[in-house]
């Protein structure tokens, strides 16, 4: 993981934020006569004309299906999801195109490795290792696995400030460990987990790791064979692409040895009324028609961050995120929830005496967006102690007068509850 210090070295120019935020027309916008300040990008980003661009151009000059046709069209459209592929391998180091499969996003990518490698490994009395602060997406599947299978779920603890315990995770793995599945930056916490170690400590014992990186693939560098990890996942409107769309990354010989996920067309090599054989890889677990026009988007999306710079992106969001913690810290009522010492651009918060709804909605009059609520992490919000946080998180896009503009929001909601 880079640290931020060596984000800081190895930034050489700074990120030209004005002309990101004039690609993305949606930015433009006045919400309630006030200027747009969209500071909701944890739930999803803002999309670049580019990629808005590329997504239209498919269904005007490009629509047909893939890996089915001979005629122009078809080969055309292949070419170019096929091309989003090596894009995604490129920009994840993995090792192979065909360990990039395509899904609807990290929830279906975590579920694929649930229902397919889980239900092949798990078996009764065997434990699947997740964290305190896993999305409900990283809970939910492992749960169902564990009841189907009668095994058992095992929590890793972690700080009151938002970092796990590494002490206690090492202790908690047995030979009866089959899967350990943690999230690489919380979605309500910003913590940056200290994956590579995680992934180290879990493969002298022969366990698999997956990593949801979910909220981390559009805010720093991932090298998956640097990290380790055997799976990783992530969702495209998380990273200025579009919705519907996501990666599975697995790592090749574990991929080749599970089964299907879905059946259906492209998944198939031949079909009688006696037998099945399945697809090579990636196909074997891309059954139907994909969402090609949203692959091929999501490559433009990743050009697009490439282009600006990951490190320098990490940097702005880094400054960004230093001045939104000053700023909160300084506002009478106003807790920071979440404090660890690696951190992404996210502000989770609660106002003394005001729901995080009323805090959102006010906000909203003022061209706020924020995300109020449990963020789809109701065991987080249960071992902090608190119902539902206020969160601000942020993107490339974003600048230090919108941080004034949510402090600004945040005293008039100081005065309407006085």
């Amino acid at each position: 993981m880079t640290s931020v210090t060596a984000i800081s070295a190895q930034r050489t120019t700074s990120l030209d934020v004005a002309a990101i935020r004039q690609d993305c027309p949606i930015l433009r916008q006045r919400v309630h006569g006030k200027p747009l300040v969209y500071l909701d990008n944890a739930a999803t980003t803002q999309k670049p004309q580019v990629v808005i661009d590329r997504l239209t151009r498919y269904y005007v000059a490009e629509n047909a299906n893939v890996h089915r046709g001979v005629h122009w069209l078809s080969e055309r459209a292949t070419d170019a999801y096929e091309e989003a592929r090596a894009t995604l391998r490129r920009f994840l180091n993995a090792a192979q195109p065909q360990e990039i499969v395509f899904v609807r996003g990290t929830t279906e990518a975590i579920n694929l490795v649930a229902q397919s490698y889980g239900r092949s490994h798990v078996g009764a009395g065997d434990e699947i290792v997740i964290s305190t602060m896993e999305h409900h997406s990283n809970i939910v599947p492992w749960q169902i696995l564990c009841e189907e299978k009668k095994a058992r779920l095992r929590i890793i603890p972690m700080t009151d400030a938002g970092e796990l315990d590494l002490d206690a995770y090492e202790k908690l793995l047995s030979d009866r460990t089959r899967m350990v599945s943690v999230v690489h930056v919380s979605n309500a916490l910003g913590t940056i987990n200290p994956v590579e170690e995680i992934v180290r400590i879990a493969h002298q014992r022969g366990i698999p790791v997956l990593v949801d990186g979910a909220q981390a693939v559009a805010h720093t560098k991932v090298d998956v064979q640097a990290l380790g990890c055997d799976f990783y996942t992530l969702s495209g409107h998380k990273m200025l692409g579009p919705t519907g769309i996501g990666v599975l990354y697995g790592r090749s010989s574990l991929l080749e040895a599970m089964p299907p996920y879905q059946s259906g067309g492209d998944m198939i090599r031949s079909v009688t009324f006696e037998r099945t054989l399945y697809n090579t890889l990636p196909y074997k677990f891309e059954a139907g028609t994909p969402n090609i026009a949203g692959a091929i988007a999501l490559g433009a999306a990743i050009g697009y961050l490439t282009n600006a710079g990951l490190d320098r992106i990490a940097a702005h969001e880094h400054e960004l995120l230093e001045y939104g913690t000053a700023a909160l810290s300084q506002i009478p009522g106003v807790r920071l929830i979440g404090t660890a010492r690696q951190k992404a651009g996210i502000l989770s918060f609660v106002v003394d005496g005001v729901h995080p709804h009323d805090v959102g909605t006010i906000l909203d009059r003022e061209g706020v967006a924020i995300r109020t609520g449990h963020h789809c992490c109701q065991p987080l919000m249960n071992r902090l102690g608190v119902a539902a946080t206020a969160r601000a998180s942020l993107a490339l896009y974003n600048t230090r007068e919108e941080i004034d503009a949510l402090t600004a929001g945040l005293s008039k909601v100081g005065e309407v509850f006085a």
